[in-house]
């Protein structure tokens, strides 16, 4: 086999995390992982480095600034205060606030982010950051044992080299977080095979291909239990085939959860290691940059083999290498057998007996055969820094103490964005989001992706059970969704979902100088830039109007100058 520029990234402190004793997800499993190539004296092969810890800045390519800066302050002691009791940001059990997530989340895309750079600048062939992978973690709250999603921070970098991106995921879970971030795009092309069912985030079927321009880029491919190599292999080549055929991507991100392995203790798939490391070796032949991260597996011993073996594979070396262990730190982990392996167990190939794989492969090809040719995208040089960076401006805090118009201006930026967000919050709860998916939500009526993104249903990872998240109204804690109706201060005239957005008067005050100038406006018959003849007339020129109880705003109109 061929040998390729291998970049292998890696942080020594990353396995000193812990998300809690009892919780299956274990960083522990890259420090592993780190000991076997060593082990096996794969480490001069490889270009190893240890990348930059990922800034806040870089965070927020992708992820809300207000969501970055709660992971950079959340500790076990303050999450239920910062969370709003369990209600935003970390919801339900699958993601605890613990020591260090922030410092751990650096760690992760730090890694993604430079191997994403290191393979555009075309200085290694394929990089690897086994500490990345993490695919369920969301725009605005983490998801899935995931806080920060670094593969889709890592696909942003490479797009501003190149025109399109293949991003692969062969995790048991669907890598809904990423198909959620591209879902209207396409420029990358997201391609999962997952288990579907009453499994979790609950989506990825065949029906959920995109939106907008982004129609027809997103492929699920969902699997039923016990899905072995053979079965495997027969739907993942033609696939991935057909994409490369017709996408023609410059780039390839390939997601090796390792939960899809027999014996998991979160999986019901049953690949071999070699099954499993089957997939790295077919997409290494294609000859594309690749980027290989790492993802679930909660059978530590299992996942470092896997990933040591995947590791030999982007080496070319996995016919050189013993099979029987070397001693390492972890030898006795690895007991009774101390071999490099994972065999499949006597689960029954559930994919098979109704002849669903035969149908999900042919609907597959069909809807990548509908695809036009590979879409176009004019390219231009992309500062690698930021505007402040650039323009010599730093923080606000470091020119020196603010004055009292710089306070009140921070005040009156302060409570107008403030305003836009709820804008912002309202209108997504119209738009399509992957934590439902679309064919679930058709068998449960045409209102299914809004009802339940305003129920905030959440599935858990650890239990496989939805469950609710309270509103405020509900024994006074939980979320409301600010604009719908269900703010604590609009208890008295509730508008419906589809009325325009009110905003109320509340205890909080912003700029008093704004909200004078707002009731000005009111009085001389002016709204939302139009004036209102009836209030012009019904004024008649008189300034002793009491202040309105609220006032009524349309999403993106321009106020007059």
């Amino acid at each position: 086999m061929s040998k390729r520029r291998v970049t292998y990234y890696y942080d020594p402190d990353v396995g000193a995390y812990t998300y809690g004793l009892s919780h299956p997800m274990k960083p522990q499993r890259m420090r592993i992982t780190h000991e076997l190539l060593t082990a096996y004296d794969m480490l001069p092969k490889m270009h190893v480095l240890r990348a930059k810890r990922a800034s806040a800045e870089t965070m927020t390519r992708f992820h809300t600034d207000e969501y970055v800066h709660f992971l950079s302050r959340v500790t076990p002691e303050n999450a239920q205060q910062l969370t709003y009791q369990g209600t935003r940001f970390l919801v339900g059990e699958d993601n605890p606030a613990f020591d260090g997530v922030f410092e751990f989340c650096s760690i992760s895309a730090g890694g993604s982010v430079a191997a994403a750079h290191r393979l555009m600048d075309g200085q290694t062939d394929i990089a690897i950051n086994w500490a990345g992978g993490l695919h369920h973690a969301k725009k605005r709250e983490a998801s899935g044992f995931c806080y920060i999603n670094d593969i889709v921070l890592a696909i942003l970098e490479m797009l501003r080299t190149v025109p399109r991106v293949l991003y692969i995921d062969i995790d048991c879970h669907h890598g809904d977080g990423v198909e959620e971030a591209f879902y209207t795009t396409n420029r990358v092309m997201t391609c999962s095979f997952h288990k579907f069912g009453e499994y979790f985030p609950g989506t990825g079927t065949l029906e959920d291909r995109g939106r907008g321009k982004g129609r027809g880029y997103a492929l699920n491919v969902p699997l039923k239990d016990g899905i072995t190599d053979e079965s495997y292999k027969s739907v993942f080549q033609p696939v991935i085939d057909k994409i490369i055929e017709v996408f023609q991507p410059s780039a390839i991100v390939l997601q090796c959860g390792a939960d899809s392995l027999s014996g998991d203790k979160l999986g019901c798939l049953n690949l071999t290691m070699q099954g499993h490391a089957s997939c790295v070796q077919y997409v290494r032949k294609k000859n594309i940059p690749l980027l290989l991260l790492g993802g679930g597996g909660y059978t530590v011993k299992n996942v470092a083999r896997t990933w040591t073996y995947e590791t030999a594979c982007a080496l070319g070396i996995e016919d050189e290498i013993d099979l029987n262990l070397p001693w390492n730190e972890y030898f006795e982990w690895f007991g009774p057998r101390y071999r490099l392996e994972v065999p499949e167990s006597n689960m029954d190939d559930m994919n098979l007996k109704d002849g669903s794989l035969d149908r999900i492969r042919e609907t597959a090809l069909r809807y990548l055969s509908e695809l036009r040719p590979a879409p176009s995208v004019g390219l231009q040089d992309v500062p690698r820094e930021s505007v402040g960076e650039h323009l010599g401006i730093g923080d606000a805090y470091e020119q020196g103490p603010l004055d009292d118009l710089d306070e009140q201006l921070a005040q009156h930026a302060k409570f107008v964005y403030n305003l836009q967000e709820r804008a912002a919050h309202s209108d997504s709860d119209s738009d399509y989001d992957s934590d439902t998916s679309l064919a679930r939500a058709r068998t449960r009526g045409g209102s299914g992706p809004r009802s339940i993104r305003s129920g905030k249903k959440r599935m858990s990872l650890l239990t496989g059970e939805y469950y609710d998240v309270p509103r405020l109204g509900e024994g006074g804690n939980g979320h409301y969704d600010l604009g719908c109706g269900h703010e604590p201060w609009a208890a008295a005239d509730l508008p419906s979902l589809g009325a325009k957005r009110r905003f109320f008067k509340s205890p909080e005050r912003g700029d008093s100088r704004l909200e004078r100038i707002m009731a000005e406006r009111e009085r001389a018959g002016v709204r939302n830039g139009r004036t209102i003849l009836s209030a012009l007339m019904a004024a008649g020129g008189q300034d002793h109007a009491s202040d309105p109880e609220e006032f009524e705003m349309d999403v993106d109109t321009e106020e007059d100058g």
